[in-house]
């Protein structure tokens, strides 16, 4: 059964590589055999997760990219295709946030999680599936969600929207590429424990949202790898369209 999640020799671009979940997800795919172009802004952050990767034994190479620029992502990929031959599968994990009331928001913030979290997703597919369907060989793309896609929490309104964007930007892409051979599938994170937010969790605000979680817990960052793998590989390859919901049970709670 491992063969069928088995990666090897695959070329896989993560977008958002230089941290958090893009920087796990990259050590997940390489440990699945992938040769990886990890993508994100920052150089020098990205060369760290390159060299975790190559020290543990796989092989990795960064590429600049800034998601939300058209030009840029066709560089990236250049580059990617230069080192590693045409990608198979994109890995759609680029996002941000701002956190303040919609009534504090303003153009700028609204734009940045837009542009980022959404039109980011689409430019980075749409650029890569035709280069999937240049080199005939079809692909998957996994496009990160969440599960605020899918319901709601307070002052997050511009990356609420973004991320229910990027769940129906999934299935308008499965409908359209299926007959080219790609696969776009999203995997919807609930709240996962990082560096970043265990400050917050520790918070009485934090605690009262851990409570909300059927499971009573946050998810942890390996608990994506096996739906990851599984949307990647040819473990999947009767899927697209799918979006799956790794939450602890968030979705079905009332509360």
């Amino acid at each position: 059964m491992s063969e069928l999640f088995d990666l090897t020799g695959r070329h896989v671009l993560v977008t958002g590589a230089s941290s958090g979940l893009g920087r796990h997800f990259a050590g997940t795919l390489a440990r699945a055999g992938a040769v990886l172009s990890l993508a994100a802004r920052r150089a020098e952050a990205l060369a760290e997760t390159v060299a975790r990767i190559e020290a543990e034994g796989g092989r990795a190479h960064a590429v600049v990219m800034d998601v939300t620029e058209a030009a840029s992502i066709a560089r990236a990929l250049d580059a990617a295709q230069a080192r590693f031959g045409p990608v198979s599968v994109l890995i759609n994990n680029a996002g941000v946030t701002v956190t303040k009331p919609a009534l504090a928001l303003d153009e700028a913030d609204w734009d940045a999680v837009i542009d980022t979290n959404l039109k980011g997703v689409w430019l980075a597919a749409q650029e890569t599936a035709r280069r999937m369907i240049d080199h005939g060989a079809g692909g998957s793309i996994v496009n990160i969600a969440s599960i605020l896609g899918l319901r709601v929490a307070g002052a997050v309104a511009p990356y609420t929207v973004s991320k229910a964007g990027v769940v129906q930007l999934t299935k308008a892409l499965a409908l359209e590429w299926a007959r080219h051979g790609i696969r776009v599938n999203a995997l919807a994170p609930g709240y996962i424990q990082t560096d970043l937010n265990d400050a917050f969790f520790e918070s009485e605000p934090g605690k009262a949202l851990i409570k909300r979680v059927p499971q009573r817990r946050l998810g942890r960052a390996g608990e994506l790898d096996g739906p990851l793998l599984l949307l990647a590989s040819q473990a999947g390859s009767y899927m697209t369209g799918s979006v799956i919901a790794v939450d602890g049970g968030h979705l079905v709670s009332s509360l």
